[in-house]
């Protein structure tokens, strides 16, 4: 599809045309031309909104779509649509699916289901067989099969050995180990923020020592066998801190922090809504602001969705029961709009693709067209009817939003929200 795109504000550090209001022609999946003005031409669509902006495509490190198995909760279909019309040319999809995505074959299974997508799916192989942390999964074949990571969704290793073997294994290949971090003796039962909150309302804690321990014992691996590792979703105050040191250090670490733990905190347990369930929990507001922090001054290098449709069945029941989980693609840039300043947002949603060896172009002329488009002024409430995915879990109901995704370029196509 060839378009014009008449009067958006570039946003992009790495473009010539960074903070400039232009207009662009893309031909052929190619940005042909970058002027101040472009003539009307018969056989371009012509996108003309006001106070449109236009960044790199935007590349969500994790997320969970079900299919294979659960496709009750979500299709990769539909979940790529869902994602284009949240502003995310590409993501990573999490291995939580049944079977596991541990070999050669899964990973050949959910990228042939990808094909023709305007949104790049990217799969993360799952570190050890199942998931189940006992031995480690087929990493070269399914790197060699495309992917892009190893890492067992929201299942800390408990066993070090193992954890340490991985790092020295995939060094081999120049693998990225995915290491979540939460130590699951200290979680036990816990199904909130150890803290002010859970005892108030009798909920059963997790402290947020459970991720700090684990940080802080990976990287003490990482320290040890070199390598890389990716510490997803952090949410405490204490383990920015260990990531910032370590980073001193020298140690190749990365680090994400989901959307929902920039943007609201543990008091939201008051009603018990399950919807609020995630792993790990909402924090406290020091924790929030800690964060906050750490995206500012780039000691957590992405930022992510965490994106989880669960089934109604599992998540719609008691607090204490409930699975854990939110979706996020849908609310994701109007929630970050609310907290952090466009220009962060915007290279937060894109970092990622260097450390998980993304092809990452600017916009210049020439290059390859992937682009989001989107606009940063008008403030609204999130509702059911903004909801595309097939599940309906989303801790940002009710949320006031500021900005919406307009929609985005990629693969030859436009898809428009």
């Amino acid at each position: 599809m060839n378009v014009i795109i008449r009067n958006a504000k570039v946003i992009d550090e790495n473009s010539t045309f960074h903070n400039q209001t232009v207009s662009l022609k893309i031909k052929n999946g190619t940005i042909e031309a970058i002027a101040a003005s472009i003539k009307e031409e018969s056989g371009y669509k012509e996108i003309e909104i006001s106070g449109l902006h236009v960044s790199q495509g935007w590349f969500d490190s994790s997320v969970s779509l079900g299919e294979p198995g659960f496709e009750d909760r979500e299709t990769i279909k539909n979940g790529l649509e869902v994602a284009a019309k949240s502003g995310f040319t590409g993501i990573a999809l999490q291995p939580n699916t049944f079977p596991v995505l541990d070999n050669q074959s899964q990973i050949n299974f959910v990228k042939q289901k990808a094909t023709n997508a305007v949104t790049d799916l990217f799969p993360i192989g799952a570190l050890t067989k199942n998931s189940e942390a006992t031995d480690l999964a087929e990493l070269f074949d399914m790197k060699n099969a495309g992917a892009i990571a190893f890492g067992d969704y929201n299942k800390s290793i408990s066993n070090a050995n193992l954890l340490k073997i991985a790092l020295q294994y995939v060094q081999d290949f120049d693998g990225l180990v995915i290491a979540f971090c939460q130590n699951q003796n200290l979680k036990g039962n816990g199904v909130a923020n150890e803290g002010i909150t859970s005892t108030r309302l009798g909920l059963k804690g997790i402290p947020s020592l459970a991720e700090e321990l684990d940080v802080a014992r990976n990287l003490f691996l990482l320290e040890y066998t070199g390598g890389k590792m990716h510490i997803p979703t952090v949410s405490t105050a204490k383990s920015v801190a260990l990531i910032k040191e370590a980073k001193a250090k020298g140690l190749n670490v990365t680090c994400s922090v989901a959307v929902h733990h920039l943007t609201v905190t543990d008091e939201k347990l008051e009603s018990f809504d399950s919807r609020y369930k995630v792993a790990p929990p909402l924090r406290t507001e020091i924790d929030r602001k800690a964060l906050i922090k750490g995206i500012l001054n780039d000691t957590i290098d992405c930022i992510t969705s965490d994106h989880n449709p669960i089934d109604i069945e599992q998540k719609k029941m008691e607090f204490d029961m409930a699975k854990s989980g939110t979706i996020g693609l849908e609310s994701a840039f109007g929630a970050l709009n609310t907290v952090l300043p466009i220009e962060v947002i915007i290279k937060k949603l894109t970092a990622a693709k260097a450390f998980f060896q993304i092809e990452n172009q600017s916009i210049e002329i020439g290059n390859k067209a992937n682009l989001t488009f989107f606009t940063t002024d008008n403030n609204w409430h999130f509702t059911k009817e903004n909801i595309l995915s097939k599940s309906k879990n989303s801790a940002f109901l009710g949320q006031k939003m500021k900005g919406k995704v307009v929609g985005v370029y990629n693969n030859k196509t436009l898809i428009l929200a």
